[in-house]
């Protein structure tokens, strides 16, 4: 029986060719991301803005303008409602009164008693509660969490390989972790402590595939010393391509369907993943190698600078001890 080969064993695609359009659409699409954060904001869940945030799914699609009217009889304070996954889902986000837990669950049971009594056919789901210092707490945990990951990994790459694949790396992935912030302000999808795991996670593979990238091209940077730098980089990743295809076509087929049959409740979580694995993948080959050729990577990055004298000075020795 024949393996099936998505990858063709002599595969010879011109990636770097393509290297300054690339990092065009990479910056440009960074820069939008960052616009996106900073003009629609992130629509921020309750575990950092702290509050309650009930869901709700009715028979029929929900007129969000009634069920606001109908929040704002029995809740103080401003309410957030949106549609959650399907048109007939929604989530209530309100302020948390004061008085503790006992105040939380009697502003919930009014807020139930509300919706019932203008949509019988309601049904709640899952209540959640965090208080406003835990969730700036949780916020700021969480941003730290990311930049540490980032910042560690860089430094790790600097010293198993060269400054200028950490530099590499690095770009890589901020580029991914700043377009998943922007998908999450464009879609306005809840932002929360499961999106900060998938942002971790994006990170931990992007890093992994760019590593099996690098650790080839140092391969072959030894082995083929008279080689062009680009043409060394494109033989790599052709190299590595596919292990690349097949890890990242398995992801993707598992998070696909996650996206489409699994639980509402881990739906951005997916959604996350489903995304970064995809901009992962691309920024390991079209991020991280051509800037090893920006930073001027060579045939002699690994080679020992102490090397030549230390011939040198064997050379010496030889012509000093033969007989004349």
């Amino acid at each position: 029986m024949r393996l099936i080969k998505l990858v063709p064993d002599n595969t010879n695609i011109h990636f770097l060719k393509w290297r300054h359009v690339a990092m065009a659409i990479s910056i440009l699409s960074i820069l939008v991301s960052i616009a996106l954060v900073a003009t629609r904001g992130l629509n921020m869940g309750v575990d950092f803005v702290g509050g309650q945030m009930v869901r709700v799914t009715f028979s029929q699609p929900a007129d969000i303008d009634a069920l606001r009217g109908t929040v704002g009889t029995v809740v103080e304070g401003e309410a957030n409602i949106q549609q959650f996954g399907a048109p007939n889902e929604v989530s209530i986000r309100t302020p948390l009164p004061e008085g503790g837990n006992e105040a939380a669950n009697n502003a919930a049971d009014r807020l139930k008693a509300a919706i019932l009594e203008a949509h019988p056919d309601a049904v709640f789901g899952s209540v959640d509660t965090v208080s406003g210092k835990v969730s700036g707490e949780l916020l700021q945990t969480g941003a730290w969490a990311m930049f540490f990951a980032m910042v560690a990994i860089s430094i790790y790459i600097w010293f198993r390989f060269e400054w200028q694949f950490g530099m590499g790396a690095l770009f890589a992935l901020f580029h991914d972790v700043a377009l998943t912030f922007g998908l999450f302000a464009l879609t306005q999808m809840e932002f929360n402590l499961n999106i900060v795991a998938a942002l971790l996670t994006i990170i931990g593979y992007s890093l992994n595939d760019t590593i099996v990238i690098y650790d080839r091209i140092r391969e072959n940077l030894r082995k083929y010393r008279k080689m062009e730098i680009i043409p060394l980089l494109d033989l790599s990743i052709n190299e590595t391509l596919a292990r690349t295809v097949m890890t990242s076509l398995t992801l993707i087929i598992t998070l696909l369907i996650l996206l489409l049959l699994g639980p509402e409740v881990i739906f951005g979580f997916t959604a996350a993943m489903f995304f970064g694995i995809f901009v992962g993948t691309y920024s390991s080959m079209y991020m991280s190698a051509p800037i090893l050729v920006w930073t001027k990577v060579g045939s002699d990055s690994f080679i020992a600078k102490s090397s030549g004298a230390a011939a040198g000075a064997e050379r010496v020795m030889q012509n000093e001890t033969m007989p004349r």
